[in-house]
């Protein structure tokens, strides 16, 4: 999968391919011009986008999988933001913080279970209270295996409820983040400048925000949508409410996110 960039030089549209490190050292096929695109996208935005890309095209089965692996990843940049934030209150340097962190997530790497517990502790250490959503029916577990292990091919509808359910929890996670999402988002920012002390003379370099689902709420228009009000006695409580609210949220974020996301999956552009 890939995504256009513009020549700094000569402003002909060049294709990318997505990498882990959002860093892309590039040659436009055209002037010959050097220059290095940084994108400001966590790993976890990344595969929710392309999740929700190839849902708009058509292939359900695919997105399942993305959307699956973007919530594995956004648990992981939880747990850096939590470490890094707690590591800010204390005279630890970032730097030192941050590569203990790499060194202990590196125990957990290639254990989801492992990384599930580690998330489920930094969340009661930051919040001090039980994540009641980890359950299959919270994160979607049932509907995720019986579709990416034992082969089953999912309506569209199957997994817009899906995506509507993790775009959901991640975005309260991430309000319920607020500003500690910046110090894993600075790890980022560091690995930017170090890329940028390496590079020789003569590379432009250019910084992006692509459009993804999860700006829509942090740096874009899309407003808090009120949940459904519990009737007095809690008597009547419609059992779809929960999942309405999360349809109609993803639903808005993907309005106004939609044509933008679109413009990613053209193909390459002519000479």
């Amino acid at each position: 999968m890939d995504f256009p960039t513009v020549c700094p030089t000569c402003a002909r549209e060049n294709r990318a391919e997505f990498a882990d490190s959002s860093i892309y050292d590039l040659t436009c096929d055209r002037c010959g011009a050097h220059y290095c695109v940084l994108v400001r996208k966590q790993k976890f935005e990344v595969l929710f986008d392309l999740g929700t890309r190839a849902l708009m095209d058509g292939y359900a089965r695919e997105a399942v999988a993305s959307f699956a692996a973007a919530l594995e990843r956004f648990m992981e940049f939880y747990v850096r933001a939590v470490a890094l934030e707690r590591a800010a209150g204390t005279d630890t340097d970032f730097g030192t913080a941050l590569a203990a962190l790499d060194g202990t997530w590196r125990h957990v790497a290639s254990q989801s279970e492992r990384q599930l517990g580690m998330f489920t502790l930094a969340y009661l250490l930051r919040e001090g209270r039980e994540p009641e959503f980890l359950t299959p029916k919270g994160l979607g577990t049932d509907f995720r295996n019986r579709v990416i292990h034992r082969g089953s091919l999912p309506t569209r509808a199957e997994v817009e409820a899906y995506a509507a359910l993790i775009f959901a929890l991640i975005d309260r996670l991430l309000s319920e983040l607020g500003t500690g999402a910046a110090h894993a988002e600075l790890a980022q920012e560091q690995a930017f400048a170090a890329h940028l002390a390496a590079l020789p003379d003569g590379v432009t370099v250019v910084f992006e925000e692509h459009p993804g689902m999860f700006r829509a709420r942090r740096f874009g228009t899309l407003t808090p949508l009120p949940k459904p009000a519990k009737p007095a006695g809690g008597a009547g409580a419609r059992v779809n409410d929960a999942r309405a609210f999360q349809e109609a949220l993803f639903r808005r974020a993907l309005a106004e996110r939609g044509p933008q996301l679109a413009h990613f999956k053209r193909g390459p552009v002519g000479p």
